[in-house]
């Protein structure tokens, strides 16, 4: 099967019940929803209790009940597999949503969700909000709400602010989208076919890693250290094999935080100018500093007509449910993917863009506040961290609202179906990589306001004491720098 199924089973230990009862409800699901493909064959009763951190008598007892449903069966030598559903059930959409995306859809419940990291909404936001409506609200009314490629305004304001940040930009290079996650997609429309191959971080962005799955794209991973991604490792792909496309994050890296140093920025600017091979450079974090220092992005390094394309957002610099974003680039690429953002969907919401016209000149005031609030929160979980989980490893990030935290023995997959039954949902890092590697790493957001850190914090080694691991590292481990 696609991704392991105890990630397709999702939240399945929530809410009140025996385990065995909604372990055979959330199969049953996965099976309505074309998670689960007739035929597919399921892991073995001691497999798939080790996985999900339960007894084996649990999974026995769940696989009985799907059984007698005649929705699985068991032959001698062939194991437990989805009996054939009748014609015109729900097909098999070919890969299985992130969890990220889907605890977005299923709303948190009574969990403490560390799916994703999301900001309380900036302050800015209700003024700008109040000064569009007094000032601009009549003038917006008479617009016929259609700009596929944004509101002149806001294409205008960010060209600006990305001017100033070091890469000279004009209007006709900026396209605005539904957030930078629209960016990096509509890139991916223009860029990837099935079968191409496209370099990625490992780990990455699980979203961005489903969009290219979706696509049919061949992931090729290269690693990420302190200096963000191996340069040397993407070249050598580039010289052997030229990618349709680099997916990269180079401020700040998600998950591990780490920010690509000046001189790798000036390596990937001059791979791609030279062989030509497209740049996605996701940007979405940057407004999520935890110091001073900046770096222009990679496009800055490169020649102008260079396709080096460089995604930002207002979601994260802002507020998450200001869905805007942007994608700028060289003028014939933005009005390519203008094209296709009208085909997706004629144009971002009109009032939310009046709205980031406002805030486009306070990004630098919004990234201030952000480092101030992240460096807060950091401190926070970092003393219960040696407090309360002093074996767990981790490197302080140079920006961006995670840890990025290896387990000293076990897997993160099998301790997060721990800490669900403690009411935490956490994201094991095989989720967050091209080919499931880092298996016994999390990741772990801090971007909730301090009495949520607390209590997550608590229920975390509430659920580390009573995870008992029989598996060992594959790797040594890294030294901590704290």
């Amino acid at each position: 099967m696609g991704q392991a199924v105890e990630t397709v089973l999702g939240r399945w230990s929530d809410g009140p019940g025996p385990l065995h009862r909604k372990l055979s409800d959330a199969l049953r699901r996965a099976v309505e929803r074309g998670h689960l493909a007739s035929g597919e064959r399921l892991p073995s009763e001691r497999d798939l209790a080790a996985r999900l951190a339960v007894s084996r008598s649990t999974v026995v007892a769940a696989y009985d009940t799907l059984r007698q449903e005649r929705l699985v069966e068991s032959r001698q030598g062939s194991g437990t597999r989805i009996r054939p559903r009748p014609a015109g059930g729900t097909p098999r959409t070919g890969f299985e949503l992130s969890p990220v995306y889907r605890s977005l859809i299923d709303g948190p419940g009574e969990l403490i969700s560390l799916a994703c990291a999301i900001f309380p909404a900036h302050p800015l936001v209700a003024e700008a909000v109040a000064t569009v409506i007094d000032e601009d609200g009549a003038k917006l009314l008479t617009h016929n709400g259609y700009v596929p490629a944004g509101l002149p305004a806001l294409r205008e304001a960010l060209a600006d602010v990305l001017t100033d940040d070091g890469v000279p930009t004009t209007p006709d290079q900026v396209l605005v989208t539904t957030g930078a996650q629209q960016a990096v997609s509509l890139a991916t429309q223009l860029l990837v076919r099935p079968g191409d191959d496209v370099v990625v971080e490992s780990p990455s962005h699980s979203g961005t890693l489903d969009a290219f799955r979706a696509r049919g794209a061949r992931l090729v991973a290269v690693p990420v250290d302190d200096d963000g991604v191996d340069t040397r490792a993407v070249a050598d792909i580039v010289t052997a094999r030229p990618p349709a496309a680099l997916y990269l994050m180079s401020t700040f890296h998600n998950p591990t935080g780490a920010m690509l140093s000046a001189r790798r920025r000036r390596e990937i600017a001059e791979l791609v100018a030279e062989h030509g091979i497209p740049l996605i450079e996701d940007n979405a974090l940057e407004g999520a500093p935890l110091h001073e220092e900046r770096l222009p992005p990679i496009a800055a390094f490169a020649p102008p007509d260079a396709p080096a394309l460089t995604a930002g957002s207002f979601s994260k610099a802002a507020w998450g449910g200001l869905r805007v974003g942007w994608m700028r680039g060289p003028a014939p690429m933005i009005n390519r993917l203008a094209e296709l953002k009208a085909m997706n969907d004629l144009g971002s919401p009109l009032l939310d863009q009046a709205i980031a016209t406002r805030l486009a000149p306070q990004l630098a005031r919004l990234r201030a506040d952000h480092m101030v609030y992240l460096r807060r929160n950091l401190e926070i979980v970092t003393s219960r961290l040696r407090e309360l989980l002093p074996s767990w490893e981790w490197r302080e990030p140079r920006g961006g609202p995670s840890l990025w935290i290896r387990l000293p023995v076990g897997t993160a997959a099998a301790y997060a179906q721990v800490a669900l039954r403690y009411g935490v949902e956490v994201i094991p890092g095989d989720v967050m990589s091209p080919h499931s590697e880092h298996g016994s790493y999390l990741r772990m957001p801090f971007a909730e306001e301090p009495p949520v850190l607390e209590e997550t914090m608590r229920r975390l080694a509430q659920a580390w004491e009573a995870y008992s691991p029989t598996e060992e590292p594959s790797r040594p481990a890294a030294p901590v720098v704290v």
